[in-house]
Order: C-alpha cells, then sequence, then structure tokens
C-alpha cells in the first residue's frame, strides 16, 4: 500500500459480507464513510491503490452487469485483481462441494465474490458453507435473501440526496410488473431489513402473491421496532407512493414458484397495473426520487417519463455500486 494513503480501519478486515445484517450499524456507517471517501479520490485521480497485488474471485451462478464490472474495476483500481468465473464453465457444473471451492480459491488469493440469487433456500446457504471453509472474506454479490452491495449503494445514495439524518423520511418499496422473468426477491429484501436501521419509515407495497421471506419480514418489523420508525404493508402502490420522499418500485417472483418461473409470470400478468408512472409520481412529495437497482424493464415496471425524469437517481444509484464495492473490499481483503 502507498505510504501517502491513510490507514483503513481494521474493524471488519477479514469479516464476511453476506448480509447487511450480519455489521453492525456502526460497521454500515463505516463502508459508507470509506465508500464517500473512495468515491472523492476517484473523482479527482488520486491513486487510492488499498489491495496491491491482491486477488478476488468473483463466482457467478447468474447473470451480471453492474455486479461484475463494479467489482472488476475496483479491485484494478484498488490495486488488485478480479478474476472471473462462470459456474457452468468450473468444476461446480459437475458437482465440486462449495466446502472444497472454499478451501481451494481461498488458499488463492484473497477473497472470494458469490452471486447466486434466483432460488429461494439455495443461494445464501452455499454462500455460508463456503464461508465456513474458506480462509478469506466471501462477499455477497447476491443471492436469494439479500443483495447487500446494492442495498449499501442505495443508502449512500438517498444520504447524498437528503443528508445523514433520515428520520421523518419515508421509503416505498413496491412490487412492479415485468415479463422477462421471475426476479429475485433479495432487493425489496435488503431494501425493509437495511433501511429502517438507518433511519427510514418504510412502507411494502405488493400483490397478495408476492410477499417476502417470512424471516426478513419479521426482522424488519423489529429493526423499525428497535429504531422507532414505522414499517407498514400495503396492498396498493397508491398507498405506498403517498407522501414517500422515495420510491423503490420492482418486479420480484412468488418465492414457492421459482422453480416454475412460466406459472409465476401468468400469474403476473393480472397486475400489468402495477406500473411506476407520471400519475403515481405525483402522491409523493414534490422533491421524491424514483430509484432502481436496474435493468429496469422499461414501459412495465417503470415509464421512461420517469426513468428519464430529474427525479430519477438511477445512474448515480448505479455509480455508487462501484464505491461500495470497492469500500468493503478495502476493509475486508
Amino acid at each position: 500500500m502507498s505510504e501517502n494513503l491513510k490507514k483503513l480501519p481494521d474493524t471488519v478486515r477479514g469479516r464476511d459480507y453476506i448480509e447487511t445484517k450480519d455489521w453492525t450499524n456502526e460497521e454500515i456507517e463505516l463502508a459508507l464513510k470509506t465508500a464517500a471517501d473512495l468515491k472523492v479520490m476517484f473523482k479527482e485521480g488520486k491513486p487510492h491503490r488499498y489491495l496491491p497485488d491482491k486477488t478476488i474471485f468473483l463466482f457467478f451462478f447468474d447473470k451480471s452487469t453492474r455486479t461484475r464490472n463494479s467489482f472488476e474495476a475496483g479491485a484494478t483500481q484498488l490495486g488488485g485483481h478480479a478474476h472471473f468465473i462462470a459456474a457452468e464453465t468450473s468444476q461446480v457444473a459437475h458437482g465440486e462441494s462449495p466446502r472444497d471451492m472454499g478451501i481451494i480459491l481461498s488458499s488463492y488469493g484473497h477473497a472470494v465474490g458469490i452471486r447466486h440469487d434466483l432460488v429461494p433456500g439455495e443461494g445464501n446457504s452455499y454462500m455460508r458453507e463456503v464461508a465456513k471453509n474458506a480462509q478469506v472474506p466471501v462477499l455477497n454479490m447476491q443471492c436469494d435473501i439479500d443483495h447487500p452491495f446494492q442495498t449499501l449503494a442505495d443508502l449512500m445514495t438517498i444520504r447524498e440526496e437528503f443528508g445523514n439524518d433520515l428520520r421523518g423520511r419515508k421509503i416505498a418499496v413496491s412490487w412492479a410488473y415485468a415479463p422477462s422473468y421471475a426476479k429475485p426477491m433479495s432487493v425489496p429484501q435488503g431494501l425493509i431489513t437495511l433501511m429502517p436501521r438507518f433511519g427510514l419509515d418504510v412502507v411494502l407495497a405488493h400483490p397478495p402473491e408476492y410477499t417476502l421471506m417470512k424471516s426478513e419480514m419479521e426482522y424488519a418489523q423489529k429493526a423499525a421496532k428497535e429504531n422507532g420508525v414505522k414499517f407498514e404493508v400495503v396492498d396498493n402502490m397508491d398507498d405506498a407512493f403517498k407522501d414517500a420522499d422515495i420510491v423503490y418500485p420492482k418486479s420480484w417472483g412468488i418465492e414457492s414458484l421459482f422453480h416454475k418461473p412460466e406459472e409465476a409470470l401468468e400469474i403476473s400478468k393480472k397486475y400489468k397495473h402495477w406500473i411506476c408512472d407520471e400519475e403515481k409520481m405525483k402522491l409523493t412529495k414534490k422533491e421524491a426520487i424514483y430509484m432502481h437497482c436496474l435493468p429496469a424493464d422499461r414501459g412495465y415496471e417503470v415509464t421512461d417519463a420517469v426513468i428519464d425524469s430529474p427525479q430519477s437517481r438511477v445512474f448515480p444509484e448505479a455509480e455508487n455500486r462501484l464505491h461500495t464495492c470497492k469500500s468493503v473490499m478495502a476493509l475486508t481483503m
């Protein structure tokens, strides 16, 4: 590491980052502060090689644009190197166990990132099995339960907009219709479990079939109670959007039908009116912002008029994925 770089705290050095729930509020604050500092250095063109000669393996069971590129670019900018591994090109496709993979890859480098998000009950437990046998941090690039780098970037973006004190602010997390595929539940679950911890009132909206995992709902309710904020569930977008400061409408699948995606997509057709359009945005506060983890199904989840409007923050939000990835890598590896 360059002598001119400020030394980072060792608070979470060597730690896994599998769910935001695994880190305390103070540890999340450290990640956010480090991300903000790294963002300034990046913008000013100042070298910040906190990870010289270090290697992270990026293991993907699912497709990616932002996650893969934020990790690969981020590792390079930190002075390290990221190896991309598609699961179907590895021996995992032939049955290699997560135990063996954890032992072996951790003997080759300094962290393992995993994306395994499409089947409820599989991804998170797979990552934790790798982590149990790895000697280096395991980082969750999205699982069935949480997308902790996305929601960290979301919180960073919200704070850039409204400041660090978010008490009294309301975020509407809503299901929205999309015909493309049955999307993971991890983003809405990550939002409802993280945002109450940092002062936001959360309203979750979805049709009756699109409930989130019981464990995540219970955690969100507990977090809201402990932090003196609201967490409520409604059955329509209008109620969720009313007087909201932040709206985050996106599609997700039906937990019991992830093995029958065609059936889930057929059910979703009943709810094509669940779209974020200009009429819905009129229900929000004047300064409200629209967010989405991307890619958004334009014309279905959201209209072009909204996603391309001055209220949209999807591109700064996507950019912040780079800085939160770099922050957690620099602090843990």
